[in-house]
């Protein structure tokens, strides 16, 4: 049934139902969301606007709305053998989960990134923060298929062959060997059960053959995307301490016969209840070297430093979705004489809301905007490389209080499965715990200080020129930054993440966004809920002119 049922009765016999609104369907998620669109082309995404704009009208519509909600209602399920016994490896899923695959994938959100001659990476930002808003589980498997493509290029060889297939921009859901499908989505198994985030610790043994590749042994304990073409996966060569090399293993072997890649279960997650997350077993796996023996860490973060910008987009598409519902429902709702929308503690919330996910949204599109700079200015490079982390660990911190708050704007309905704010709130802690939950981000950022103090002056420089007013702050926090002590870390990191926010909303136009964000978010008394902070009227209007998705400006 879709959404909205088509003529619903409002005289019950008992009562009549009123002062209620009706579900945020058939929206345009990009034409109505001002700050996303004013940010998009400011990172110089001017030319995607069109697509964005078709997308944004998709992902809005309440087909494919329905869609997630089907999806996260009917969970994968596995099917490891035939019924004769045959090991298969598969996972099915129903076909609201194809529909959104083949929506996303065919719109370029893998492939846009390597295949637009401009603003590349932000238009892929783009279009994943727009189908989030719709499901992001699905998010997940083509954010993977979009971040393996640095990877792969360390192995020119095997970038040749799996690139175009990327670049190709269709959903074939068929299990077949990769050049017999249309096109094909890749995935990452690094972790193991007795490491986690320390990959150094895993044991899986890759053992050299005569033909040049190599079989592996071993076990991954969460394997996302599990339908995945192939996938990037760490191992030690013959089990020796010398380093965990990189290799790719592709589901089908050259021969055309099945590879060695058992689904032992799926994962029962809290959220991200349409994607496939898969132990697997590597019984002596077919897999190619990819990159340097011994640099597979290093090999496997070109991937992971795009998948956690994508980790960046994905919290902030929910903060947005969320505030999105709030708005809707205040527009529509009245409460003491007054449309909720009028009441002046409740504007306060919303318009503080609109603010946390307005900072959020532009970081994500400025380290896309340092990604498509990178190639032509080093420093862009160098400052990706510090943002990434920073932004990673903050944004993703403030999704589940964000969800929370607007879920307390619809009051008890927002607190039932009907509502999209529990699904909302359930994916919410999701991207702060995968990719490097807080504590290895904050060390992974303190690693990138420490070895890289070129990295560290260009964050520095780029927070002086877009808010010269903070030069004392700036330092301060720097200085704290750069001593490195762990007690401490966690508290720079926030710091910077907050002025980093700030930056971006001043350089990509928005000015007055970013002073209010800093000046409150590093207030000496900062505000410890939102709606506490004390944000200027004018201001206060504005904000919620912009976060309100039908009214533009």
């Amino acid at each position: 049934m879709p959404i909205n049922a088509s003529v619903p009765r409002t005289d019950l016999g008992t009562h009549v139902v009123f002062n209620q609104g009706e579900a945020l369907v058939d929206v345009n998620l990009f034409d109505g969301d001002w700050i996303l669109s004013a940010l998009v082309e400011a990172a110089g995404g001017a030319g995607h606007v069109e697509r964005l704009s078709h997308f944004g009208a998709r992902t809005g519509s309440e087909e494919v709305q329905y869609w997630g909600e089907l999806a996260n209602r009917n969970p994968p399920q596995l099917r490891a053998f035939d019924r004769f016994g045959r090991r298969v490896d598969e996972v099915e899923f129903h076909p609201a989960y194809h529909a959104l695959m083949a929506l996303g994938l065919e719109a370029g959100t893998s492939s846009i990134a390597w295949t637009a001659p401009r603003a590349g990476h932000v238009a892929h930002t783009a279009l994943l923060y727009l189908l989030t808003q719709a499901e992001a589980g699905v998010g997940c498997p083509m954010s993977m298929t979009y971040a393996a493509v640095p990877a792969l290029r360390k192995q020119p060889e095997i970038a040749e062959s799996w690139e175009p297939r990327i670049a190709a921009a269709r959903y074939d859901a068929r299990c077949l060997p990769a050049h017999q499908k249309g096109g094909v989505t890749l995935g990452m198994a690094m972790t193991e059960k007795q490491g986690g985030s320390d990959v150094r610790a895993n044991s899986t043994v890759a053992v050299a053959q005569a033909d040049g590749s190599y079989a592996l042994t071993g076990h991954k304990w969460f394997v996302s995307g599990a339908m995945a073409d192939g996938f990037l996966a760490l191992a030690k060569i013959n089990g020796e301490d010398t380093g965990l090399s990189c290799f790719f293993v592709p589901r089908w072997r050259l021969d055309g016969s099945r590879n060695a890649l058992e689904l032992q279960r799926l994962k029962d997650k809290m959220g991200d209840r349409s994607n496939a997350t898969c132990e697997m077993e590597l019984r002596e796996a077919a897999a190619s070297l990819v990159g340097p023996e011994g640099r597979g860490v290093a090999t496997i973060l070109e991937m992971v430093q795009h998948t956690r910008l994508d980790c960046v987009t994905g919290a902030a598409a929910t903060m947005r979705w969320a505030l999105s519902n709030a708005i809707w429902n205040a527009q529509r709702r009245s409460a003491f004489g007054r449309r909720l929308i009028d009441q002046p503690m409740m504007r306060q919330v919303l318009a503080d809301l609109v603010l946390e996910s307005s900072a959020a949204t532009a970081l994500a599109m400025r380290i896309a905007l340092a990604f498509d700079r990178a190639a032509d200015d080093p420093a862009q490079g160098l400052l990706a490389r510090l943002m990434t982390p920073i932004a990673k660990y903050w944004v993703c911190r403030r999704a589940t209080p964000v969800v929370a708050e607007a879920m307390e704007c619809l009051g008890g309905s927002g607190y039932v499965e009907e509502s999209p704010l529990p699904r909302a709130f359930r994916q919410a802690p999701l991207n702060g715990i995968w990719e490097g939950s807080g504590n290895v981000i904050v060390l992974d950022t303190l690693r990138v200080m420490q070895r890289e103090p070129e990295a560290v002056e260009a964050m520095a420089q780029f927070l002086l020129a877009w808010l010269p007013g903070q030069a004392e702050r700036i330092d301060a926090v720097l200085i704290a930054f750069r001593a490195g002590e762990p007690t401490r870390a966690r508290q720079c990191v926030e710091q910077l993440a907050v002025l980093l926010a700030g930056a971006s909303l001043v350089e990509l136009g928005l000015e007055a966004l970013g002073s209010a964000y800093v000046n409150n978010r590093l207030a000496p008394v900062a505000a410890t809920s939102f709606g506490a902070a004390v944000l200027d009227s004018t201001l206060t209007d504005e904000l919620i002119e912009w976060g309100a998705l039908e009214s533009g400006k």
